[in-house]
Order: structure tokens, then C-alpha cells, then sequence
């Protein structure tokens, strides 16, 4: 299996990152229930089977962390996102392994 053409940080990398005052943006990538279930604060949820229509809403020049439930999908839509040219950093572990602050609902 080949090295994935984008960036892993594990999860005390990004809250290290976010702590630290770094300009992120962070997509979340699961489905409905499991964003309302508990996400991180400041992400912005774009659920995997909607990335293609939806990937025009973020912003090429900047760095985006993808989170999903365990860095799994978070993957696929890494490899995805570098094909059209974006800067992503998956987030491995994912959701099971984040202990930063979490937000419910909407």
C-alpha cells in the first residue's frame, strides 16, 4: 500500500494546534447523528456522501483538519480533497479518541 498523499495528526496534535491559536479549519465528515452526537466546537460538518457537491465551501489555501468517527472516512475524503488541490490534514483516531471540548446538536 502506497503513503497517502496528505498529512495524519493525532488527535493531541490538533487540540495542541487549536490551543496554540493556529488558523484550522476542521470539517467534519460523519453522518447527521453522529455530528449531533458531540463534535468539535469550531468544526463545520459536511457529511462524506455530500463532499463532492460541497467541496467548493472550503477554502483551498487554507489547512483543513478532516475528522470522522475513527480516521477512517476521514481518510477517503483526504484523498479525495488532495485531488482537487486542497491542503487537508487527517485527523487520525477520530472522534473515539478526541478529548478536547465537544459541543451537541447543531
Amino acid at each position: 500500500m502506497s503513503k497517502p498523499s496528505f498529512q495524519e495528526w493525532d488527535v493531541e496534535e490538533v487540540q495542541s494546534k487549536i490551543d496554540e491559536g493556529v488558523k484550522l479549519d476542521i470539517i467534519d465528515v460523519r453522518e447527521d447523528d453522529e455530528w449531533e452526537s458531540g463534535h468539535i466546537p469550531q468544526a463545520k460538518h459536511i457529511a462524506l456522501g455530500t463532499l463532492q457537491e460541497r467541496h467548493t465551501e472550503l477554502d483551498s489555501d487554507q489547512l483543513t483538519i478532516v475528522v470522522c468517527r475513527s480516521g477512517a472516512r476521514s481518510a477517503r475524503a483526504c484523498e479525495y480533497l488532495t485531488q482537487l488541490g486542497y491542503q487537508v490534514v487527517n485527523m487520525s483516531g477520530g472522534m473515539l479518541e478526541w478529548e478536547g471540548p465537544v459541543i451537541f446538536g447543531e
